[in-house]
Order: C-alpha cells, then sequence, then structure tokens
C-alpha cells in the first residue's frame, strides 16, 4: 500500500503549481511583453516616417524639373525632411516625454511643409497630370495613412503598457521587479500634425 504524503509535502507541491500563476498575476512576464510590444509598434511608427522621408527628394525633384514652383517651397520641404532625420529617438527615449514631443514636432513640420507644396502644385494642373509624379503622389498618399495606422497602433500599445504598470496587480512586478516606467503616446497637438490630404489634391478636390 503506498504511503500518504505528509502535509509538507503536499504544501510544497501546491506552492510549487502556485508560485507562476502568483508570479505572472503580478506582472513578471506580462509587464515585459508588453512593453516589447509597445516597442515593436514604435519601430512600424519610424519605419513609415523613414518612407515619407525616401520619397521628398523624388517628389521635390520631380516637381522642381516640371513646373515653376517656388524655390522657397521645395526648399522648405527640403529642409523640413533634412532638420527630421537629425531627431532620433530610439525605443529606449519613449519614457521620456521631451524627446518624444521634439519627434513630433520634427515630423509635423515636415507635414506642413507638404502641404504648402501640394497646395502650390494644385496652380498647376499639367504637373498633376505627369505620371512619374502622380505615382510619387500615390505612393506619398499610402505612405501618409501608414503612418496613421502604425501611430494608432503604438498608442494602443502604449495604453495597455502603462495601464498594466499602474494597476493592481501587475504594478508590484512591474515597481520592484522591472522598475518600470510609463511609455510616451504620440499625440500631436490639434492642427499640428496633420498629414497632407493627396487623395484629395490628386482628384482635384
Amino acid at each position: 500500500m503506498a504511503s500518504l504524503r505528509s502535509p509538507a509535502t503536499l504544501l510544497r507541491a501546491f506552492l510549487a503549481l502556485l508560485l507562476p500563476l502568483a508570479l505572472a498575476a503580478c506582472g513578471i512576464n506580462s509587464v515585459p511583453t508588453a512593453e516589447e510590444n509597445a516597442k515593436a509598434k514604435w519601430a512600424d511608427v519610424q519605419a513609415a516616417y523613414q518612407r515619407r522621408a525616401d520619397l521628398i527628394p523624388n517628389l521635390v525633384a520631380t516637381a522642381s524639373n516640371a513646373a515653376k514652383i517656388e524655390q522657397s517651397t521645395l526648399e522648405g520641404v527640403i529642409n523640413a525632411r533634412a532638420s527630421a532625420t537629425q531627431v532620433k529617438l530610439s525605443a529606449d527615449d519613449l519614457t521620456d516625454p521631451a524627446k518624444v514631443q521634439a519627434f513630433q514636432a520634427a515630423q509635423a513640420n515636415v507635414s506642413s511643409s507638404l502641404s504648402r507644396l501640394l497646395v502650390t502644385v494644385e496652380q498647376h494642373p499639367d504637373l498633376k497630370s505627369q505620371a512619374r509624379f502622380a505615382d510619387l503622389m500615390t505612393q506619398l498618399e499610402g505612405t501618409e495613412n501608414r503612418i496613421t495606422i502604425a501611430i494608432r497602433d503604438y498608442n494602443a500599445a502604449v495604453q495597455d503598457y502603462n495601464t498594466r504598470i499602474r494597476t493592481f496587480p501587475e504594478m508590484i512586478g512591474a515597481k520592484l521587479v522591472h522598475g518600470a516606467k510609463p511609455l510616451t503616446p504620440y499625440e500631436a497637438k490639434a492642427g499640428a500634425d496633420v498629414a497632407p490630404d493627396v487623395g484629395a489634391m490628386m482628384n482635384g478636390n
């Protein structure tokens, strides 16, 4: 007849089963997972903005060669792009609101300069009808949509992470084990980072 286990043995077995659940509830695993997800979403934001930056030189060159557009307008776009590429924001900087705001301001300046260029392009229907320029504008429209989606996904991931590190019981592991700090959402000031309405411009609206 098999011997019965002692109470101490049963208790140890129970604690061994309970410990992983307790650690999970305290955010030992979920907090860093949520943080990595937010950082991955931020990489998507950066990739979308880099795609826009890569399009701008060809866009400006095509517009400059095909129409008499004011040099100041073209230089405004190039200078805004150059300034924006100098403002770096790594995933480790996402806890610093000042650095996030600096990045936002630089990208908002690019958006504003592009909007001014598109207003000028409106006065040159011959340029709008050119296949090369139309193709670049289509790519720009798709990129602006990607930026919007990437920012939305990043903000959702940040909200999830920030909620975890501020609510019980996950806040225990977040503070005591990981030393977690809130991530900064991407929140442009009203009207400061409105993407150029490329589709409306190309449709003549």
